[in-house]
């Protein structure tokens, strides 16, 4: 292979995320006139700009919100109320793997000009893109069960309890249409409602860490001394858990597209990648911050207490408000605005997500309205099936979430394997393919997070394996899970790209 094709990704003609149209414009912002740029290592490449960072600034934002869904909020509520303040230095450790994980995906979509659902659908034989196509989707339809459960919730608490839980489910749905409706205007101005919807979040927990005062102390000791027992260890699963969402890797490898980078100029990537790392962190520095406010409130609140275990994100507001009081602000209200704000902004994310991986695996050339209203119907209808039954019951909407919360888990090897063997193929990524070092520890990081995501599921389901039967049927599944695991390490190890075997039978056959 010659040096130019080393250094240039593999490309193709098909669907991509955004039209060019749609594309945010940098090339040639804030740069001098005649400036000299080109792929050498040594040679001249564009100065830092704070004018560039802010074009860049957007994907990264739009990622972070799956750090902020209603899932993890109960996730770190659950941590504060049960473990105190000895979990978040995990919560900051995980926040870390995350950043790994998403700058690795967001790699992939700038230096091959695709994202990873596109790359799936080539690299796989049929039946199994199939399989991660299925997989990933139902990754979606659990995150976006707890993202809609969570605003009907809100509604629900903001209301008075006027709208019950399905109709907050409906509500809740229509964000579909005010999604296709700011596309229409651009990019930029989706991302700036996204932008009003995380700084909301921001001073709602904020507020309520100014109203509980918790201690800063052992805000810092909790965060510097790595502290874990018998005790915490569900909840220390819980937060590493909720923090890599399957559908969230697809996401951002398609997010980035959004600007304009000649993937076959090597100092453009290189300068894409550099402003989407410095984005990316900010952004995820931004959502560990609000997942300190909600986790040390509620460690503030109710650590030590008698209803610590009995806590939730359905009576949260009210324990807050029964400890606290209403005043001039009631903290419940606040409480429900922050939620409303986290669950609005994932689902629509979600909906952005299902449209990537729809299309990415089927390569379906569909209007976007279509495409949406698909992805959309595929989880509102299951999610009001479930407002329906456990309108009622608190617990049992607890008990709802354990069951996504282990889904998530189940997903996770399917979009993280294939994001690590595409990252670290030189036939895709060229010069940009990860080095030596950094594989080793993301392939650490990520046998790590499946092993503790392995460990809820064998905790969640040998205690829901009652009888010989259910039993059976778990260790079947369990067994295929490992045998397809282990067949997208092994694609990796013996990369040949599925359409490029395809090509090649048939033109064997046109020979004959």
């Amino acid at each position: 292979m010659s040096e130019p094709e080393r250094e240039r990704p593999l490309l193709a003609s098909e669907e991509r995320a955004y039209e060019e149209t749609e594309k945010v414009h940098i090339v040639g912002v804030d740069e001098e006139d005649g400036a000299d740029y080109n792929d050498d290592e040594l040679g001249n490449s564009p100065r830092f700009s704070w004018k560039k960072l802010w074009l860049f600034t957007g994907p990264g934002f739009l990622m972070s919100i799956a750090f902020l869904d209603p899932g993890n909020l109960e996730s770190d509520l659950q941590a504060g109320a049960i473990a105190g303040y000895s979990l978040i230095w995990l919560l900051m450790w995980a926040t870390a793997i995350g950043l790994l994980i998403q700058l690795l995906s967001a790699r992939l979509g700038v230096a091959t000009g695709r994202h990873l659902a596109e790359l799936c659908r080539e690299e796989y034989p049929t039946w199994a893109r199939m399989v991660l196509w299925i997989m990933a989707e139902i990754a979606l339809i659990g995150a976006d069960i707890q993202e809609v459960i969570g605003s009907a919730i809100a509604i629900k608490i903001l209301s008075n309890g006027l709208i019950p839980l399905w109709a907050g489910v409906v509500i809740t749905a229509l964000d579909c249409f005010i999604f296709l409706f700011l596309e229409n205007y651009g990019i930029r101005k989706l991302e700036a409602v996204f932008a009003i919807l995380i700084a909301t979040m921001a001073l709602a927990f904020a507020w309520m860490f100014g109203q509980t005062k918790p201690s800063g102390t052992e805000l810092l000791v909790g965060a510097l001394v790595p502290k874990l027992s018998s005790r915490t260890i569900k909840q220390a699963v819980g937060i590493v858990g909720c923090i890599i969402m399957p559908h969230n890797v697809f996401l951002h490898s398609a997010l980035v597209q959004s600007r304009k980078v000649d993937p076959k100029k090597r100092f453009r990537v290189k300068e894409a990648l550099k402003y989407y790392s410095i984005e990316s962190t900010g952004a995820l520095a931004v959502s560990f911050i609000i997942n300190v406010f909600v986790t040390t409130v509620f460690a503030k609140a109710f650590y030590g207490t008698d209803i610590a275990d009995t806590i939730g994100l359905a009576n949260a507001g009210q324990y807050l408000q029964d400890k606290y009081g209403g005043g001039f602000f009631p903290i419940l209200y606040i409480w429900a605005i922050g939620v409303l704000a986290a669950g609005q902004s994932s689902t629509i994310t979600g909906t952005y997500a299902g449209q990537f991986i729809m299309g990415g695996f089927l390569n379906l050339k569909m209007k976007k309205w279509v495409r949406a209203l698909i992805t959309r119907s595929c989880a509102i209808v299951p999610t009001m099936i479930v407002a329906l039954v456990f309108d009622s019951s608190d617990s049992m909407l607890d008990e709802l979430n354990e069951w996504l919360n282990v889904l998530q888990s189940v997903q996770i090897p399917f979009a993280v394997i294939p994001l690590l063997c595409l990252v670290s193929n030189e036939q895709i990524m060229g010069s940009f393919k990860i080095q030596p070092l950094v594989q080793t520890i993301s392939w650490i990081v990520a046998a790590l997070v499946i092993a503790i995501n392995g460990y809820l599921m064998v905790d969640f389901f040998s205690g829901a394996a009652t009888s010989v039967v259910l039993l059976v049927l778990v260790i079947i599944f369990a067994v295929a899970y490992v045998v397809f695991v282990l067949y997208l390490i092994s694609r990796g190890l013996t990369y040949t790209p599925w359409q490029l075997v395809s090509s090649q039978k048939v033109t064997e056959r046109d020979d004959e």
